[in-house]
Parts: C-alpha cells; structure tokens; sequence
C-alpha cells in the first residue's frame, strides 16, 4: 500500500541550518512542557494563552462573533460573547492538544481516551469495507484523529506538506503516530484506491472551500452556505460506507471518541446538491456535540450565491 502513501520526510543534516532552529526550539519547547507539566496545568495553560490572543487577533474575534449570529440567529448576544470567549480558549488549548498528540507516548495517551460509541467504524472494519471519516473542523481534531488509532482503527489524513521543512519533518511524525497514514489533499484518485482497499480515510467536508467544486445548501442558520461536493466525488466512485466522527473533549478533560452511525444507504450520492445538505445535517449533530470546540475563527460563511465573497464579514 506505499504506492499511494505521502513519502515519511528523512532526516538530513541540512535539517539543522540555523534558520531551522526557531522551529525546533518552539516544538521542544512544546514538547517539554506537556510531557514534563500536569494534563490540567498544561491545558489550563493553552486555554489561558487562548483568551490572551483575543486581544492580539481581533479579526478573528470579529470573525467568530459574525459566524455565530448568522449560524444562531436566536442566540443571544451575551451567549454569543461567551461562546467567542470560550472559542478562543479552546483555540489555546488547541496548541496543548496538538502536543500531546505529537509528543505522548501510546500508554498515556490512551489513559485521556473515552470510546464512547464507535460500532459502526468496529462494523465496517470487521466486513473489510471502507468507510469514509466525515469528521468537522474541531479545535482538538489531532486527538480525534490519534484517538482512533490507538483505539486499533486508523486511517488515512488528507494532508498538505508543509513548506517548512523542519516542521514538516516534526509534523509528518506527529501525524502518523499509532498507525495513521497520510494522503495528499489533491489527489482524489488516491483517496479512492484507499477506500477501495478498505481502509479508512478522514475527510473534512465542513468549511467554506470557494465556488469550485461546491454547491450551496443549508448549515446552521444560513439557508445558502457554500458546500464542498468532495464527498460525493469521494464516496460514489469508491462504494465506500459514511461515517461522521468525532472526538470532543469532555468537563473532566477526557475525550469522547464516537462513531456511531453509518449514513451511506440514504445519502444521495449522484445528486450533489442533495448529498451536501444530507450530509450538514449530520456535521451541525456532531458540532453541537461541543459547539465552543469548533473552529469558528474561520469564515465559514464567506462565499455568496452571486460568486462574491467576504462582504458578510465586513
């Protein structure tokens, strides 16, 4: 299977150039301080940078606060203003989770693990079929993603190198941790070859991609919300089986890894428009899940019917 597998990035000595350095020093950093600090302290640590940053990014606040009125319109604006608070802790906590993704060992990795439904995925691996991760932007999606390989179930990541090579070379590693494998984002063919072979493959069909490609349906409160048709360009072709994800973290600091429910039979896979407001019913059941962990930062809402963009977030 390492014909459609992204190449594991080798270690050079050209790796240790002095423009690298700041890359190393802050995932060392990084890595030191979750494996050295207590769980709670650490995370406490990343939500606490979270709420700091919402004074550097206002934009973002900006951003989050026009996403969730126009994805709640009832809620109120005090709701709102504590749920963008909230959000942006999470967004801190984000970078501690990335952390113990990349950096923990399997044994206490697992230890934060809750697998709270995922016999549907059990199902699907046990009939050697493969199955589509229909997974959202979650601010903890790392863990999500590790959670099921250390649970004896991982998959494929659709994957953009990064032009860094040192952080690449960290990144890649801490991606294919347990078991996960990674596949490049473009090229489609190779996602269906994996389907094909049964394995399982992530897939994040929830956020706003542009005009190409994509159809305007209903998510959350706004009746035209551009839509990707990737996952019906995925799933028709590859006869694979649909499961939403997910990964949310708990009050008690755990992880809830779930996937519970097969949607194939009834998702309309050669009527694209149909497909992709089947399927956002299912991504707003997951999201409200853990609505704070979701990453409202990103302008989710940005491209409009008439092919503009952004005039929402002005």
């Amino acid at each position: 299977m390492n014909d459609y597998k992204i190449g594991k990035p080798a270690f050079s000595v050209a790796l240790l150039h002095p423009k690298y350095w700041g890359v190393w020093f802050g995932f060392g950093l990084l890595a030191a301080l979750v494996n050295l600090l207590p769980y709670s302290v650490s995370l406490s640590l990343g939500r606490s940078l979270g709420k700091i940053g919402m004074k550097f990014g206002k934009k973002r606040v900006h951003i989050a606060r026009t996403n969730l009125r126009l994805a709640f319109p009832d809620m109120s604006p005090d709701d709102v203003e504590a749920m963008v608070v909230e959000n942006f802790k999470n967004t801190g906590a984000a970078l501690v989770e990335s952390g113990i993704t990349w950096f923990w060992p399997t044994w206490r990795f697992r230890r934060i693990l809750i697998e709270k439904d995922i016999s549907a995925l059990r199902k699907h691996a046990e009939n050697n079929q493969g199955v589509l991760l229909c997974a959202v932007h979650a601010l903890n999606l790392e863990i999500c993603a590790r959670g099921f390989a250390v649970l004896g179930l991982p998959g494929y990541g659709v994957y953009r190198p990064h032009s860094n090579p040192a952080y690449e070379f960290i990144q890649y590693r801490g991606r294919t941790r347990n078991g996960n494998k990674l596949v490049y984002r473009r090229d489609l063919k190779q996602m269906i070859r994996v389907l094909r072979k049964g394995e399982r493959l992530f897939y994040l069909p929830d956020q706003d991609y542009g005009h190409n490609k994509s159809v305007f349906v209903p998510f959350f409160g706004v009746d035209e919300a551009c839509t990707t048709t990737g996952t019906s360009l995925i799933a028709y072709p590859s006869k694979c089986a649909i499961v939403p994800v997910s990964g949310f973290r708990t009050a008690q600091g755990t992880y809830e890894i779930m996937a519970d429910i097969s949607i194939e039979e009834q998702y309309p896979q050669k009527d694209m428009t149909a497909a992709a407001a089947y399927l956002n019913n299912y991504l707003e059941m997951v999201i409200m899940r853990a609505p704070a962990q979701w990453m409202w930062l990103h302008k989710r809402f940005k491209s409009l019917p008439d092919g503009t963009s952004h005039t929402r977030y002005q």
